[in-house]
């Protein structure tokens, strides 16, 4: 009888742990495309069904073989353009042909508007990823702004540098003189403004300087995501944190936070698998 029942036990847990590791698969490879629609009366008609997807957060993460499970998710969506909120590499597991290995595909889809994130900045060797994006034809708007032309009717599409590049770690905290003065060059802009940043917690700064519409990304969506509470603990807003997912709105401003694709220092998402965001937008 005790054989047995040892037999039976470590068939229950010989079952329990394939469970698990299934699970863990599926929450950390399997896509999910988040589909928005963002309405505006400052949205020019011309861009009025403009489809623009998000990526953030990819962290050296491959999905499938040479990046096609990705792709194929993208190519599938149909987006006007591409933009992507930092974070393409892992300063710790540093690999840019990874990262080049879905942005050399991706720009044969759309245009591709890319600003850096921490693990950019505390690299070391930004200046090599930003010419290996330049010479794959993405367009860099870290601290920069330019026009989206459709028609007679234009938007503006503003870009942040991320704030570590004025720190070395975590330990520094984040420092956002330069950031400010960067959002008040373009607070008083009439146009519609989209704001490519990788930092979701600095909300407060874009809502300030009549930001219309951010794309962010770093908070890993909370990376264990718990029933009714949301994410567990992100970047730079510790645990509980207010911004990990989705639309978050404030008078005439909305974010779009990504929950990213990949992962950095905690290797597994739980209840919260890798995520590209899709926003269409209408005019009103």
């Amino acid at each position: 009888m005790k054989k047995l029942a040892k037999i039976k036990l470590f068939i229950e847990f010989s079952v329990f742990f394939i469970v698990v590791a299934i699970f863990c698969f599926w929450q950390n490879n399997s896509i999910v495309i988040s589909n928005y629609t963002h309405r505006s009366r400052k949205i020019p008609s011309a861009f009025h069904g403009y489809k623009i997807l998000h990526i953030s957060d990819l962290h050296n993460k491959m999905f499938g073989k040479n990046q096609d499970y990705l792709i194929k998710k993208i190519k599938a969506s149909s987006p006007d353009i591409i933009v992507i909120t930092g974070d393409l590499i892992d300063r710790r597991r540093f690999d840019l042909d990874t990262a080049m290995c879905f942005i050399n595909k991706a720009v044969d889809i759309a245009p591709i508007y890319y600003v850096s994130g921490n693990h950019e900045a505390w690299s070391g060797k930004y200046d090599q990823i930003k010419q290996s994006l330049k010479d794959a034809g993405v367009l860099i708007l870290d601290d920069t702004s330019l026009e989206l032309l459709k028609g007679e009717n234009s938007i503006q599409l503003l870009g942040l540098s991320d704030p570590d590049f004025l720190t070395s770690n975590y330990l520094d905290g984040t420092n956002t003189k330069k950031l400010e003065l960067q959002l008040k060059q373009w607070s008083n802009d009439i146009n519609y403004k989209i704001l490519l940043s990788h930092r979701p917690e600095l909300f407060s700064l874009y809502i300030e300087n009549n930001i219309d519409l951010i794309f962010s990304g770093h908070a890993h969506g909370g990376q264990i995501r718990l029933p009714f509470l949301g994410g567990l603990i992100a970047p730079d807003q510790g645990f509980f944190p207010k911004y990990t997912s989705g639309p978050y709105k404030n008078g005439n401003t909305t974010m779009f936070v990504s929950r990213g694709l990949g992962n950095s220092i905690f290797p597994f998402r739980v209840f919260n698998r890798p995520e590209i965001v899709v926003v269409t937008l209408k005019s009103e």
